[in-house]
């Protein structure tokens, strides 16, 4: 098989490319990456040298680009998103460029060249905020900011092209991811350096809202599965069965580092933050995915990777994050 990854110097992308070459070293890969501020390719220096890996640098939106990568392979795999509400509130502009029309050009060029598959990899936000319960496959999509309506319009596009045309794709929607080499405007990782520093840490409103974290490399393998076995026109959910609030999840990070309570800071809440997500995924179940990576086994171990790597964070944290932390949180103390 013949890949182009696209958006694969960032976290989960990246994760997924060394994935594929330990699980499958016959095949190709090319990574396209615009490297914006979270495209990283310290994150794939272990694999830069491997024959069957080239990173192209480039953007999604470009189609000369594009076409000339897609022509060379015959399976496109797009993590190329922007993806944080935070700056989708502050500019969404850039949101609705990259996950609509950025969509919309790699499905032309996987049409243009006869591709045997696309797999969008989506989020469990375009479905918005449940009370009780989970969201299936089925659910109506309900996004509730800038970067969830960008993501559900392109899945939506996806699927009118798998209706329209007979388009070999398939989507995923995953809850939050977490690892090693994420970029520190997340909750984990944010948290875990900050703390390093003792630094506050920013908890959104009272800290209750409840997220489903899975590991990055159980993600992995469930798109692993969705790309062999999944079927063309098909949704499936991806979960992880790790419901957390915000403010639990704040002191286990802090109980594994030794750092006092004190360090949490309350600050106002974000316009329309979703109060909790849930997935079924008993689809992607039914296919042999099973999570293995138990959640607070790996959250020690993510949070150890962040203490005994600060190279890697210190270089983001120093440059242009320092500036959007600056302005996000300013005046929400």
């Amino acid at each position: 098989m013949r890949l182009l990854i696209t958006g694969g110097a960032g976290f989960i992308g990246s994760h997924f490319i060394r994935y594929l070459l330990q699980a499958y070293p016959k095949y190709r890969i090319v990574n396209l990456d615009k490297l914006t501020y979270a495209g990283n390719l310290d994150n794939l220096r272990d694999v830069e040298e491997n024959p069957h890996y080239r990173f192209a640098q480039g953007d999604i939106c470009d189609p000369v680009m594009v076409n000339t990568l897609a022509q060379e392979v015959d399976v496109i795999v797009n993590f190329a998103a922007e993806t944080h509400v935070d700056r989708s509130i502050l500019e969404p502009g850039g949101f609705i460029r990259t996950d609509v029309h950025g969509t919309y050009i790699l499905m032309e060029a996987a049409r243009r060249f006869n591709h045997r598959r696309y797999l969008q990899i989506s989020t469990d936000e375009v479905y918005g905020s449940i009370q009780t319960g989970a969201f299936t496959e089925d659910s109506p999509l309900q996004p509730n900011s800038p970067y969830a309506a960008s993501k559900a319009a392109g899945d939506l596009l996806v699927l009118s092209y798998t209706r329209t045309y007979g388009f070999p794709a398939i989507l995923t929607r995953c809850s939050n991811n977490f690892g090693p080499n994420q970029y520190p405007e997340k909750i984990i990782p944010l948290f875990v350096t900050h703390a390093l520093e003792d630094q506050p840490l920013p908890l959104y409103g009272d800290g209750r809202n409840v997220r489903d974290w899975i590991y990055v490399l159980d993600h992995c393998a469930a798109i692993d599965i969705a790309l062999h076995h999944g079927k063309t026109g098909e949704v499936y959910n991806i979960g992880g069965g790790n419901e957390r609030t915000n403010i639990e999840l704040t002191h286990l990070i802090l109980n594994e580092l030794d750092k006092p309570a004190s360090l949490i800071r309350s600050v106002t809440d974000r316009p329309g933050h979703d109060r909790r997500y849930a997935l079924s995924d008993q689809k992607i179940r039914a296919l042999g995915y099973r999570p293995r990576h138990p959640f607070e086994e790996t959250l020690r171990e993510t949070v150890r990777w962040y203490r005994d790597n600060p190279a890697w964070w210190q270089k983001i944290k120093s440059g242009t994050f320092r500036h959007y932390y600056d302005q996000q949180y300013a005046g929400r103390w």
